[in-house]
């Protein structure tokens, strides 16, 4: 064709003239990804022993395959009665295994039926709360309400707070202790060795030096070690984690006594940075009488809490709130997102924040006082009936984390979905969990531990959780 311009691909020999973008070249499925001797390299097939650490069962001899439909499944509908079938059987599966959960700190009693209308949108929270980007498919006007009745709780004004909803509590911590990182660049992260996982972590992402405080045998952190440790670096600022409830034992560390802490060794308030992991207790503390107050009144920097715990949001999620005079230490504009970004994700899940806010709006601060009540009357049950069978057990004032002897059969921790730590395991009771749960639970659990038991004594726990709790026959 007379004039035609000749455009040329990555290989000179090559010419587009032809080029047909609608044309699909046929290639084959992935190999199988075989082991070095040319063996499948299925995982019946690999050698356990030669894996460092192995956990649990491997999900690989339980997963649900992905598989290709055959030509003619549009005719057959083979495909769709598969999945059906796959989907049926994981339904069945979820309903037992909710059954029989008691020892990680979920709610899972909701409804949000009303809400499946929504599930054909992708709702995305992209950048600053807010600021309305330029994606128009958000949730932002229920993301911003759920923040102002947190920042309620929390007694901080409006105009002086920023948050945001996170993807899951770890997210939460990693803000936190980022905002004071960037506050403090020089500063020392202090934090208890019961102390989340996530905090350990967030140190090791930004570099940061960390002091591990002893923590008192209920799980408390130590203010006489802290007070030793905060003296033997006086020259940094101090960047403090503050646990509203520790992962295994549920203690909550006493906020006041730390600022007291804090300023009896000669630190003011511009040189020191707290954040709250409330990821649990943060929600319940609020309606425990005698309980420390969380509040931006007090000292504090930032407070994050899970959505998916006490509050019972069905995906993981949390609240992170700082205040408005820190956050700008770290937030950027982004032209593209025509916002600015001072969260640690980029796209953040929006239908997150229309399920807090449902659920808010249904129980309200009444509602949740109610909850609290409930959690902490069935622990101390479970805490009493665990002691009357001859089980050691702990319970701290402020928790609904009941502390017990680990069960000697994994397959009753995993019946069970325990959370184990050493000698000690434990169970959150939360919502969902009523007293018939737990007679069940406590009915096979004193069964088994009389088989458990026959020709040896129970294990000594006073390490873990007291003398006064533990009921070995030394400490009966």
């Amino acid at each position: 064709m007379a004039g035609a311009v000749e455009i040329k691909t990555a290989s000179p020999n090559v010419s587009r003239r032809n080029f047909d973008p609608t044309a699909v070249v046929p290639e084959p499925l992935p190999p199988v990804v075989t082991a070095a001797n040319g063996e499948d390299a299925g995982v019946d097939k690999l050698d356990k022993e030669s894996r460092e650490i192995v956990l649990g069962k491997n999900v690989h001899t339980t997963c649900f395959a992905v598989t290709e439909p055959e030509a003619n499944d549009e005719f057959t509908g083979d495909k769709e009665a598969y999945m059906a079938g796959v989907l049926a059987r994981y339904r069945k599966s979820l309903m037992e295994r909710t059954k029989h959960h008691l020892g990680y700190p979920y709610n899972l009693d909701f409804d949000y039926g009303a809400l499946a209308q929504l599930q054909h949108f992708s709702i995305n929270n992209l950048g600053d709360p807010f600021i309305e980007s330029n994606y128009g498919v958000h949730s932002r006007q229920f993301e911003v309400g759920v923040l102002d009745w947190f920042a309620r709780l929390w007694e901080i004004e409006k105009n002086d707070y920023w948050g945001y909803i996170t993807n899951c509590g770890t997210e939460g911590n990693l803000h936190g202790i980022l905002v004071g990182r960037e506050v403090f660049p020089d500063g020392i992260l202090y934090a208890s060795r019961e102390s989340h996982y996530s905090i350990f972590k967030a140190a090791r992402m930004y570099r940061m030096e960390c002091v591990k405080v002893d923590t008192l045998i209920s799980g408390e952190i130590d203010c006489a070690d802290f007070r030793a440790k905060l003296l033997a670096n006086k020259g940094k600022p101090a960047i403090i984690n503050v646990n509203i409830g520790t992962t295994v034992k549920g203690a909550v560390d006493d906020l006041d006594l730390v600022i007291q802490t804090l300023e009896g060794c000669g630190f003011s308030r511009d040189r020191f940075y707290i954040h709250c992991d409330g990821a649990l207790f943060g929600l319940m503390m609020p309606f425990v009488k005698r309980a420390p107050k969380v509040s931006f009144k007090k000292p504090i920097g930032s407070v994050s809490v899970s959505g998916h715990k006490f509050v019972g949001c069905p995906m993981p999620c949390g609240v992170q709130i700082t205040r408005m005079e820190h956050v700008n230490a770290l937030s950027s504009n982004v032209e593209y997102l025509a916002s600015r970004d001072a969260t640690i994700m980029g796209s953040r899940n929006g239908h997150a924040p229309i399920f807090l806010w449902y659920t808010l709006n249904r129980k309200g601060y009444n509602g949740f006082a109610k909850e609290v009540q409930k959690c902490l009357r069935n622990a101390h049950y479970l805490k009493d009936q665990l002691r009357a069978a001859g089980i050691g057990a702990m319970l701290n004032e402020l928790s609904s984390t009941v502390v017990f002897e680990r069960p000697r059969d994994e397959d009753f921790v995993r019946r069970w979905q325990l959370a184990c730590e050493g000698n000690i395991a434990h169970v959150v009771v939360m919502p969902s969990v009523s007293i018939e749960k737990l007679d069940v639970f406590l009915n096979e659990l004193v069964k088994n531990r009389s088989t458990w038991y026959q020709e040896q004594q129970p294990p000594c726990i006073a390490a873990d959780i007291g003398k006064e709790n533990c009921a070995c026959p030394l400490h009966k």
